[in-house]
Protein backbone atom coordinates (compact mmCIF):
# COMPACT_ATOMS: atom_id res chain seq x y z
CA UNK A 1 0.00 0.00 0.00
CA UNK A 2 2.68 2.65 0.56
CA UNK A 3 4.20 1.79 -2.76
CA UNK A 4 1.10 2.64 -4.75
CA UNK A 5 0.55 5.78 -2.72
CA UNK A 6 4.41 7.08 -2.65
CA UNK A 7 3.73 5.89 -6.67
CA UNK A 8 0.49 8.03 -7.23
CA UNK A 9 1.34 10.74 -5.23
CA UNK A 10 4.56 11.92 -6.74
CA UNK A 11 2.54 11.41 -10.33
CA UNK A 12 0.11 13.24 -8.92
CA UNK A 13 2.78 16.36 -7.85
CA UNK A 14 4.13 16.04 -11.14
CA UNK A 15 0.92 16.50 -12.76
CA UNK A 16 0.06 19.39 -10.82
CA UNK A 17 3.56 20.90 -11.13
CA UNK A 18 3.36 20.77 -14.64
CA UNK A 19 -0.57 22.60 -15.16
CA UNK A 20 1.21 25.58 -12.72
CA UNK A 21 3.78 25.91 -14.89
CA UNK A 22 1.40 26.10 -17.96
CA UNK A 23 -0.45 28.58 -15.83
CA UNK A 24 1.71 31.21 -15.54
CA UNK A 25 3.09 30.42 -18.88
CA UNK A 26 -0.58 32.17 -20.36
CA UNK A 27 0.23 35.80 -19.85
CA UNK A 28 -2.60 38.09 -18.39
CA UNK A 29 -3.65 40.05 -21.37
CA UNK A 30 -5.36 43.71 -20.77
CA UNK A 31 -6.02 44.88 -24.09
CA UNK A 32 -9.55 46.19 -24.87
CA UNK A 33 -9.33 49.25 -26.60
CA UNK A 34 -8.74 47.54 -29.81
CA UNK A 35 -10.91 49.17 -33.14
CA UNK A 36 -14.34 46.80 -33.28
CA UNK A 37 -13.97 44.64 -36.28
CA UNK A 38 -15.14 41.25 -35.20
CA UNK A 39 -18.78 40.81 -35.43
CA UNK A 40 -19.93 38.28 -32.41
CA UNK A 41 -23.54 35.64 -32.53
CA UNK A 42 -24.18 35.28 -28.84
CA UNK A 43 -25.53 32.02 -28.40
CA UNK A 44 -27.97 31.38 -25.53
CA UNK A 45 -29.67 27.83 -25.41
CA UNK A 46 -32.02 27.86 -22.13
CA UNK A 47 -34.59 25.27 -20.22
CA UNK A 48 -36.55 26.73 -17.49
CA UNK A 49 -34.23 29.38 -16.35
CA UNK A 50 -37.20 31.91 -15.40
CA UNK A 51 -35.27 32.70 -12.13
CA UNK A 52 -31.88 33.86 -13.48
CA UNK A 53 -32.55 35.44 -16.56
CA UNK A 54 -33.24 39.11 -15.43
CA UNK A 55 -29.05 38.90 -14.28
CA UNK A 56 -27.88 37.83 -17.87
CA UNK A 57 -30.22 40.29 -19.18
CA UNK A 58 -29.15 43.46 -17.29
CA UNK A 59 -25.50 42.04 -17.98
CA UNK A 60 -26.24 42.08 -21.59
CA UNK A 61 -27.36 45.74 -21.98
CA UNK A 62 -24.36 46.77 -20.31
CA UNK A 63 -22.14 45.43 -22.81
CA UNK A 64 -19.45 47.81 -24.26
CA UNK A 65 -19.70 47.32 -28.26
CA UNK A 66 -21.43 48.30 -30.68
CA UNK A 67 -25.08 47.07 -31.03
CA UNK A 68 -24.67 47.11 -35.18
CA UNK A 69 -21.33 44.55 -34.40
CA UNK A 70 -23.52 41.53 -32.17
CA UNK A 71 -26.57 39.52 -32.02
CA UNK A 72 -27.90 37.52 -29.28
CA UNK A 73 -30.02 34.30 -30.07
CA UNK A 74 -32.02 32.47 -27.91
CA UNK A 75 -33.04 28.97 -28.03
CA UNK A 76 -35.52 27.78 -26.14
CA UNK A 77 -35.47 24.14 -25.34
CA UNK A 78 -39.14 23.13 -23.92
CA UNK A 79 -38.99 25.24 -21.23
CA UNK A 80 -41.66 24.62 -18.87
CA UNK A 81 -41.71 28.18 -16.63
CA UNK A 82 -41.68 31.69 -17.84
CA UNK A 83 -38.71 31.74 -19.36
CA UNK A 84 -40.28 32.12 -23.09
CA UNK A 85 -42.08 35.07 -21.75
CA UNK A 86 -39.59 36.53 -20.31
CA UNK A 87 -37.07 36.42 -23.70
CA UNK A 88 -40.24 37.95 -25.64
CA UNK A 89 -40.77 40.90 -23.06
CA UNK A 90 -36.85 41.47 -22.98
CA UNK A 91 -37.06 41.46 -26.83
CA UNK A 92 -39.64 44.34 -27.08
CA UNK A 93 -38.26 46.62 -24.74
CA UNK A 94 -34.38 46.67 -26.16
CA UNK A 95 -35.53 46.94 -29.79
CA UNK A 96 -31.61 48.27 -30.48
CA UNK A 97 -30.96 44.54 -29.95
CA UNK A 98 -30.63 42.41 -32.64
CA UNK A 99 -32.60 39.67 -30.87
CA UNK A 100 -33.63 36.03 -32.27
CA UNK A 101 -35.46 33.85 -30.48
CA UNK A 102 -35.83 30.15 -31.70
CA UNK A 103 -37.61 27.13 -30.47
CA UNK A 104 -34.80 24.34 -30.60
CA UNK A 105 -35.10 20.64 -32.93
CA UNK A 106 -34.23 17.46 -30.92
CA UNK A 107 -32.11 15.67 -33.50
CA UNK A 108 -29.88 13.95 -30.78
CA UNK A 109 -29.44 12.50 -27.72
CA UNK A 110 -27.81 16.32 -26.49
CA UNK A 111 -30.59 18.94 -26.50
CA UNK A 112 -28.30 21.42 -26.10
CA UNK A 113 -25.93 20.62 -29.19
CA UNK A 114 -29.11 20.31 -30.78
CA UNK A 115 -30.20 24.01 -29.75
CA UNK A 116 -26.20 24.91 -30.67
CA UNK A 117 -26.18 23.97 -34.30
CA UNK A 118 -29.71 25.07 -35.32
CA UNK A 119 -28.48 28.90 -33.45
CA UNK A 120 -25.11 28.99 -35.29
CA UNK A 121 -26.84 27.51 -38.35
CA UNK A 122 -29.19 30.70 -38.52
CA UNK A 123 -25.85 33.05 -37.19
CA UNK A 124 -25.10 35.92 -39.20
CA UNK A 125 -21.27 36.71 -37.64
CA UNK A 126 -17.95 36.15 -37.81
CA UNK A 127 -17.72 34.67 -34.50
CA UNK A 128 -19.92 32.45 -32.12
CA UNK A 129 -19.87 32.88 -28.46
CA UNK A 130 -21.51 30.44 -26.38
CA UNK A 131 -22.87 31.21 -22.82
CA UNK A 132 -25.47 29.71 -20.66
CA UNK A 133 -28.98 31.45 -19.36
CA UNK A 134 -27.62 31.34 -15.36
CA UNK A 135 -24.76 33.54 -16.44
CA UNK A 136 -23.91 37.12 -15.93
CA UNK A 137 -21.97 38.68 -18.63
CA UNK A 138 -18.70 41.59 -17.95
CA UNK A 139 -19.44 44.85 -19.92
CA UNK A 140 -16.11 44.70 -21.50
CA UNK A 141 -15.96 41.37 -23.09
CA UNK A 142 -16.99 41.38 -26.53
CA UNK A 143 -13.99 43.87 -26.88
CA UNK A 144 -11.58 41.63 -25.13
CA UNK A 145 -12.29 38.93 -27.48
CA UNK A 146 -12.00 41.36 -30.17
CA UNK A 147 -8.73 42.31 -28.89
CA UNK A 148 -7.35 38.86 -28.32
CA UNK A 149 -8.83 37.53 -31.90
CA UNK A 150 -6.71 39.83 -33.70
CA UNK A 151 -3.95 40.08 -31.66
CA UNK A 152 -3.71 36.24 -31.75
CA UNK A 153 -5.37 35.25 -34.79
CA UNK A 154 -7.20 32.38 -33.00
CA UNK A 155 -10.16 30.15 -34.79
CA UNK A 156 -11.54 29.68 -30.78
CA UNK A 157 -11.00 31.08 -27.35
CA UNK A 158 -11.58 29.94 -24.19
CA UNK A 159 -12.47 32.48 -21.65
CA UNK A 160 -12.38 32.04 -17.62
CA UNK A 161 -15.81 31.59 -15.94
CA UNK A 162 -16.48 31.48 -11.90
CA UNK A 163 -19.25 31.27 -9.20
CA UNK A 164 -21.34 34.35 -8.62
CA UNK A 165 -20.91 34.75 -4.62
CA UNK A 166 -21.42 38.75 -4.55
CA UNK A 167 -24.98 39.95 -3.75
CA UNK A 168 -25.96 36.60 -1.03
CA UNK A 169 -25.01 34.79 1.76
CA UNK A 170 -21.81 32.65 1.32
CA UNK A 171 -22.56 28.85 2.56
CA UNK A 172 -20.11 25.99 2.19
CA UNK A 173 -21.99 24.76 -0.20
CA UNK A 174 -21.42 28.08 -2.35
CA UNK A 175 -17.59 27.78 -0.72
CA UNK A 176 -17.06 24.55 -2.27
CA UNK A 177 -18.13 25.09 -5.56
CA UNK A 178 -15.98 28.09 -5.89
CA UNK A 179 -12.82 26.10 -4.46
CA UNK A 180 -13.71 24.05 -6.95
CA UNK A 181 -14.22 26.39 -10.16
CA UNK A 182 -10.95 27.78 -9.06
CA UNK A 183 -9.14 24.09 -9.48
CA UNK A 184 -10.81 23.89 -12.87
CA UNK A 185 -9.58 27.03 -13.98
CA UNK A 186 -6.53 26.80 -13.52
CA UNK A 187 -6.21 23.46 -15.23
CA UNK A 188 -7.86 24.63 -18.15
CA UNK A 189 -5.70 27.65 -18.03
CA UNK A 190 -2.38 25.50 -17.76
CA UNK A 191 -3.63 22.86 -20.46
CA UNK A 192 -3.08 25.76 -22.56
CA UNK A 193 0.19 27.12 -21.43
CA UNK A 194 2.07 23.93 -21.78
CA UNK A 195 0.28 23.50 -25.39
CA UNK A 196 -1.59 20.75 -24.60
CA UNK A 197 -5.38 22.73 -23.92
CA UNK A 198 -7.99 19.98 -23.07
CA UNK A 199 -10.65 21.76 -20.84
CA UNK A 200 -12.97 24.72 -21.76
CA UNK A 201 -16.35 25.95 -20.53
CA UNK A 202 -19.23 26.55 -22.81
CA UNK A 203 -20.59 29.36 -20.72
CA UNK A 204 -17.79 31.41 -22.26
CA UNK A 205 -16.40 30.17 -25.50
CA UNK A 206 -15.39 32.02 -28.29
CA UNK A 207 -14.46 30.42 -32.31
CA UNK A 208 -15.29 31.04 -35.76
CA UNK A 209 -18.47 30.03 -37.58
CA UNK A 210 -15.96 28.81 -40.27
CA UNK A 211 -13.86 26.66 -37.86
CA UNK A 212 -17.30 25.21 -36.47
CA UNK A 213 -18.59 23.94 -39.98
CA UNK A 214 -14.95 23.21 -41.25
CA UNK A 215 -14.29 20.61 -38.37
CA UNK A 216 -18.19 19.37 -38.90
CA UNK A 217 -20.22 21.33 -35.48
CA UNK A 218 -20.61 18.54 -33.20
CA UNK A 219 -20.78 15.30 -35.64
CA UNK A 220 -19.27 12.42 -34.26
CA UNK A 221 -20.35 13.41 -30.71
CA UNK A 222 -23.94 14.67 -30.86
CA UNK A 223 -25.26 11.41 -28.66
CA UNK A 224 -23.07 12.91 -25.54
CA UNK A 225 -25.13 14.54 -23.83
CA UNK A 226 -22.32 16.94 -22.59
CA UNK A 227 -19.12 18.13 -23.89
CA UNK A 228 -20.55 20.52 -26.37
CA UNK A 229 -16.76 22.94 -25.36
CA UNK A 230 -14.34 20.12 -24.86
CA UNK A 231 -15.16 17.99 -28.07
CA UNK A 232 -15.26 21.14 -30.05
CA UNK A 233 -11.70 22.13 -28.68
CA UNK A 234 -10.37 18.92 -29.60
CA UNK A 235 -11.74 18.51 -33.00
CA UNK A 236 -10.30 22.42 -33.36
CA UNK A 237 -6.98 20.56 -32.43
CA UNK A 238 -7.27 17.82 -34.51
CA UNK A 239 -7.42 20.07 -37.45
CA UNK A 240 -4.83 22.14 -36.56
CA UNK A 241 -6.42 25.35 -36.31
CA UNK A 242 -5.04 27.83 -33.65
CA UNK A 243 -6.51 28.15 -30.25
CA UNK A 244 -5.77 30.65 -27.30
CA UNK A 245 -7.42 31.43 -23.83
CA UNK A 246 -8.00 34.83 -22.76
CA UNK A 247 -6.73 35.13 -19.40
CA UNK A 248 -8.45 38.35 -17.94
CA UNK A 249 -10.19 39.69 -15.25
CA UNK A 250 -12.03 41.32 -17.57
CA UNK A 251 -12.87 38.46 -19.53
CA UNK A 252 -14.84 36.51 -16.52
CA UNK A 253 -18.27 35.52 -16.83
CA UNK A 254 -19.72 34.46 -12.96
CA UNK A 255 -22.26 31.75 -13.31
CA UNK A 256 -24.97 30.87 -10.49
CA UNK A 257 -24.05 27.88 -8.36
CA UNK A 258 -25.78 24.92 -7.91
CA UNK A 259 -28.53 25.43 -4.77
CA UNK A 260 -28.26 22.27 -3.28
CA UNK A 261 -25.38 19.38 -2.98
CA UNK A 262 -27.98 17.02 -4.85
CA UNK A 263 -28.00 19.21 -7.75
CA UNK A 264 -24.61 19.76 -7.61
CA UNK A 265 -23.69 16.27 -7.62
CA UNK A 266 -25.67 15.31 -10.73
CA UNK A 267 -24.00 18.81 -12.73
CA UNK A 268 -20.82 16.85 -11.65
CA UNK A 269 -21.48 13.50 -13.34
CA UNK A 270 -23.19 15.23 -15.96
CA UNK A 271 -19.65 16.54 -16.82
CA UNK A 272 -17.94 13.51 -15.68
CA UNK A 273 -20.34 11.44 -18.09
CA UNK A 274 -17.93 12.62 -21.03
CA UNK A 275 -14.49 11.87 -19.97
CA UNK A 276 -14.82 7.81 -21.91
CA UNK A 277 -15.40 9.75 -25.35
CA UNK A 278 -12.05 11.92 -24.70
CA UNK A 279 -10.37 11.23 -28.07
CA UNK A 280 -7.03 12.64 -26.55
CA UNK A 281 -4.58 10.76 -24.05
CA UNK A 282 -3.93 13.49 -21.93
CA UNK A 283 -6.93 14.46 -20.65
CA UNK A 284 -7.97 10.41 -19.86
CA UNK A 285 -4.58 9.99 -18.30
CA UNK A 286 -4.84 12.69 -15.85
CA UNK A 287 -8.53 12.23 -14.92
CA UNK A 288 -7.37 9.15 -13.90
CA UNK A 289 -4.52 10.58 -11.97
CA UNK A 290 -6.89 12.39 -10.13
CA UNK A 291 -9.34 10.00 -9.60
CA UNK A 292 -6.64 7.52 -8.03
CA UNK A 293 -5.27 10.51 -5.67
CA UNK A 294 -8.72 11.31 -4.39
CA UNK A 295 -9.58 7.32 -4.16
CA UNK A 296 -6.46 6.79 -2.19
CA UNK A 297 -6.93 9.40 0.36
CA UNK A 298 -10.75 7.74 0.76
CA UNK A 299 -9.27 4.41 0.66
CA UNK A 300 -6.18 5.28 3.47
CA UNK A 301 -9.49 7.08 5.73
CA UNK A 302 -11.10 3.55 5.67
CA UNK A 303 -8.32 1.71 6.57
CA UNK A 304 -7.44 3.92 9.40
CA UNK A 305 -11.14 3.49 10.43
CA UNK A 306 -11.01 0.39 10.34
CA UNK A 307 -7.47 -0.09 12.27
CA UNK A 308 -6.01 -1.65 9.26
CA UNK A 309 -3.62 1.14 8.48
CA UNK A 310 -2.13 3.44 10.94
CA UNK A 311 -2.55 7.73 10.19
CA UNK A 312 0.49 8.51 9.51
CA UNK A 313 0.68 7.69 5.97
CA UNK A 314 -3.05 9.24 5.72
CA UNK A 315 -1.72 12.78 7.06
CA UNK A 316 1.17 12.60 4.65
CA UNK A 317 -1.07 12.14 1.66
CA UNK A 318 -3.31 14.29 2.54
CA UNK A 319 -1.17 17.06 3.29
CA UNK A 320 1.14 16.63 -0.09
CA UNK A 321 -1.84 17.11 -1.73
CA UNK A 322 -3.45 20.22 0.39
CA UNK A 323 -0.06 21.69 -0.23
CA UNK A 324 0.36 21.12 -4.07
CA UNK A 325 -3.48 21.75 -4.63
CA UNK A 326 -3.17 25.06 -2.54
CA UNK A 327 -0.67 27.14 -4.62
CA UNK A 328 -3.02 26.02 -7.72
CA UNK A 329 -6.14 26.95 -6.59
CA UNK A 330 -4.88 29.92 -4.87
CA UNK A 331 -3.03 31.21 -8.45
CA UNK A 332 -6.48 30.96 -9.83
CA UNK A 333 -8.81 32.71 -6.93
CA UNK A 334 -6.04 36.11 -7.49
CA UNK A 335 -6.43 35.65 -11.30
CA UNK A 336 -10.33 36.51 -10.58
CA UNK A 337 -9.25 39.03 -7.07
CA UNK A 338 -11.46 36.26 -4.83
CA UNK A 339 -8.33 35.14 -2.33
CA UNK A 340 -10.65 35.44 0.44
CA UNK A 341 -12.51 32.55 -1.14
CA UNK A 342 -9.56 30.37 -0.17
CA UNK A 343 -11.52 30.59 3.48
CA UNK A 344 -13.21 27.79 2.21
CA UNK A 345 -10.09 25.79 1.41
CA UNK A 346 -9.42 23.86 4.44
CA UNK A 347 -12.64 22.05 4.58
CA UNK A 348 -13.54 21.92 0.75
CA UNK A 349 -10.05 19.82 0.75
CA UNK A 350 -11.23 17.25 3.38
CA UNK A 351 -14.60 17.08 1.89
CA UNK A 352 -13.18 16.76 -2.27
CA UNK A 353 -11.82 12.96 -2.26
CA UNK A 354 -14.94 12.15 -0.92
CA UNK A 355 -17.01 13.54 -3.42
CA UNK A 356 -14.97 13.69 -6.17
CA UNK A 357 -14.61 9.87 -5.83
CA UNK A 358 -18.24 9.72 -5.61
CA UNK A 359 -19.08 11.15 -8.48
CA UNK A 360 -16.33 9.46 -11.03
CA UNK A 361 -17.57 6.64 -9.24
CA UNK A 362 -21.40 6.93 -9.85
CA UNK A 363 -20.59 8.37 -13.34
CA UNK A 364 -19.27 5.22 -14.47
CA UNK A 365 -22.52 3.01 -13.83
CA UNK A 366 -25.88 5.11 -13.54
CA UNK A 367 -27.10 8.13 -16.13
CA UNK A 368 -28.08 11.22 -14.32
CA UNK A 369 -31.21 13.85 -14.28
CA UNK A 370 -30.45 17.38 -15.06
CA UNK A 371 -33.40 19.70 -15.91
CA UNK A 372 -36.10 17.66 -15.35
CA UNK A 373 -34.72 14.83 -17.86
CA UNK A 374 -33.20 11.78 -17.20
CA UNK A 375 -30.09 10.95 -19.81
CA UNK A 376 -28.71 7.33 -19.69
CA UNK A 377 -24.84 6.37 -19.34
Amino acid sequence: MIIAAVIITLLYVLAMLFLLYGFSKVKNFYGSDSVPKISFSIVVPYRNEAENLPLLFKSLLKLKYPAEMFEIIAVNDASEDTSEALWEDFQKQNPQLHLKLLQNRRKSGSPKKDALALAIAGAANDYILTTDADCEFPPHLLALYNAHILESGAAAVAAPVAIKTEGSKMTFLKGFQEVDFFSLQVATIGGFGVDIPFMCNGANFCYSKKAFLKVGGFEGNAEVASGDDIFLLEKFQKEGLKTAFLKSAGAVVFTVPASSWKQLFYQRVRWAAKTSAYQKLFPKSLGLLVFLMNLLIVTLSLLVLVGIETPTLLLMVFLVKFNVDFYLIYSSAKLFGRERGMKMYFLSSILYPFFSSGVAIFSLFSGYDWKGRHFKK
